[in-house]
């Protein structure tokens, strides 16, 4: 049977193994195929609609909802909604790390630069993110060669 347990220790290995792509090996095949193609983000997010329908219709939580942070808290008392909103974050961290190694490559950013803003967004989301924006800032993306 799966639990929200379970899942939960299947879920980490597997974000965790996107950013290990993102960190060690950026421009790797596998890493394209499997990360910065959207791949791995999507199965996290496909996940996450699989565990919001279950949570919903099997095991809805009393006094939940998204009007009040009184409501937010009963719906997070609930494993498999506290297990989604897990997934979430997940999802749309490795999502918004990805797109950084994309711009940062197009970019000719150096791995190396990019390798603080990755971590903070694996361990702190947004933070990451405003370290990225305001980084990507001096390195311009190539020019695209148009055809005459």
């Amino acid at each position: 049977m799966l639990t929200p347990d379970f899942l939960f220790s299947v879920a980490n290995p597997i974000a965790s193994l996107g950013w290990l792509l993102l960190l060690l090996a950026p421009r790797w095949r596998v890493t394209r195929a499997v990360v910065l193609s959207g791949a791995l983000p999507l199965l996290l997010a496909a996940t996450y609609v699989g565990l919001i329908g279950y949570q919903t219709l099997a095991h809805p939580a009393p006094g939940a909802g998204f009007g009040s942070l009184a409501q937010v808290a009963a719906l997070f008392r609930e494993p498999w909604a506290l297990l989604a909103g897990w997934v979430h974050y997940l999802c749309f961290d490795l999502a918004v790390g990805a797109w950084e190694t994309r711009d940062a490559q197009r970019r000719g950013v150096p791995h190396l630069v990019l390798i603080p803003c990755l971590a903070a967004t694996f361990m702190l989301g947004p933070l990451g993110l405003l370290l990225y924006c305001g980084l990507r800032q001096r390195w311009q993306p190539a020019p695209i060669a148009v055809p005459i």
